[in-house]
């Protein structure tokens, strides 16, 4: 069975009678007795109930019990999952869920396939399957009926056979007619399903509110990112950076005042340590997050960056200040480019190009290096290129064996 296809495209197929879909339509289709029954039960009790608005709310999220359960049934003949329509509460709570579903326009559509599903879809899926399935077996069990009689058998309650060839007959008959009716049970149970999609699965605005939310989401997690990362520089910088200036300080006056020996020696290594030690720090709260980046903006920060290079950086920015989060993003972007095409590239020259027109800031990096770098190897740059995607932002990479590389990040933004 191949499950790309929908039933629909399914009867297309020459081995459509040899395979399982018209028994996954018949399945399906029968299927709604046991869930119509139930759907048809809670209906009337909770109808009952109502009348004296008690169960009244609980009538329409009925609906939703019963959508959850026919968008997982819709997997017998549409292998492409339904997902639900109803967004998440922005507030924990009984309360909070129960105003947002009542307030959705799915749980209402729901609502009333639940009243079509229980007092009309259900008895026709039934009928069709009777129709199409039932009454074709029925006389294709003629030779079993009169073997079991042993002198008459009636087909379908309705033709008398008293002959083994009469009950062949029949049988051939009903076997013919279950090839030939499968086909339109196959488009009914087809039709039901696109239905059930049509009224149960998320209309096509409420797939953009929910992708908006979810970009929402990922633009808060961000913000919230970039805020730990620079509490955390605060916190380096004017705690444990100055405590090592002071060890410095007080170090360097020990190895002033201590005579020559094996204690000035050991005092003046402890000295030097501590230097290389305050240097790397002011490297980690630099790369955390620079204070050039928050004081002066984008444009600074990667003059700063392009002067801390290992490779030489010709630099061609004109920026004005933008958001801090878009701002973040692109220098960040910026310095792996730069630390890739020192490291990994052989580059002998970098040039870099930053420019904001419009809403869009574009920034290049172009190196004379070997070339190879590919932002989806799951390298340094596919995180990059995550975090720029919060932002509707892209990263292009174009790295030829042999080289140059070109990396361009463009960020939809607009200026302070």
């Amino acid at each position: 069975m191949d499950r790309a296809n929908t039933l629909l495209r399914a009867m297309t197929r020459r081995d459509f009678l040899l395979s399982a879909w018209p028994w996954r339509a018949a399945g399906y289709l029968a299927s709604s007795a046991v869930t119509g029954v139930l759907a048809l039960t809670g209906l009337l009790v909770l109808a009952g109930f109502s009348l004296l608005l008690v169960g009244l709310p609980l009538l329409v999220l009925a609906g939703t019990g019963l959508a959850a359960v026919e968008r997982r049934r819709l997997r017998l003949v549409d292998p492409e999952p339904a997902p639900g329509p109803h967004r998440t509460p922005g507030e924990p709570g009984l309360a909070a869920w129960l105003r947002l579903r009542l307030t959705e326009q799915a749980t209402w559509r729901e609502f009333a396939y639940g009243l079509l599903y229980a007092l009309v879809l259900w008895p026709l899926d039934v009928l069709a399957v009777a129709v199409a399935v039932a009454l074709p077996l029925a006389a294709t069990a003629a030779p079993v009926q009169l073997a079991l009689d042993g002198e008459e058998a009636r087909v379908v309650k309705t033709v008398l056979v008293t002959t083994w060839p009469g009950a062949l007959a029949a049988a051939a008959a009903g076997l013919a007619l279950l090839c030939l009716l499968l086909y339109p049970l196959a488009v009914f149970a087809g039709a039901r399903a696109q239905l059930t999609r049509l009224l149960l699965a998320p209309r096509e605005g409420e797939l953009r509110e929910r992708l908006g939310e979810v970009t929402r989401s990922r633009a808060r997690l961000v913000a919230a990112f970039e805020a730990e990362r620079r509490r955390i520089e605060r916190d380096l910088h004017d705690g444990a950076q100055q405590r090592l200036v002071a060890l410095t300080m007080t170090l360097g006056l020990a190895r002033l005042d201590a005579p020559e020996g094996p204690l000035a020696d050991r005092i003046a290594a402890a000295h030097e340590e501590t230097g290389r030690v305050l240097e790397e720090l002011r490297e980690l709260i630099r790369g955390i997050h620079p204070q050039v980046l928050a004081d002066y903006g984008l444009a600074a920060a990667l003059d700063d960056a392009a002067d801390r290079s290992a490779v030489p950086v010709d630099t061609d920015v004109e920026l004005p200040r933008l958001d801090t989060s878009v701002e973040s993003a692109a220098y960040f972007a910026v310095c792996e480019a730069l630390t890739n095409a020192a490291r990994h590239g052989d580059a002998r020259r970098i040039r870099l190009t930053a420019r904001h027109t419009g809403a869009l800031l574009a920034v290049d990096v172009h190196d004379d290096g070997r070339g190879g770098a590919d932002a989806r190897g799951g390298s340094g740059l596919t995180g990059l290129a995550d975090r720029l995607a919060v932002l509707d932002g892209t990263l292009t990479v174009d790295s030829p064996e042999g080289g140059p590389t070109l990396l361009r990040v463009e960020i939809p933004c607009r200026a302070r």
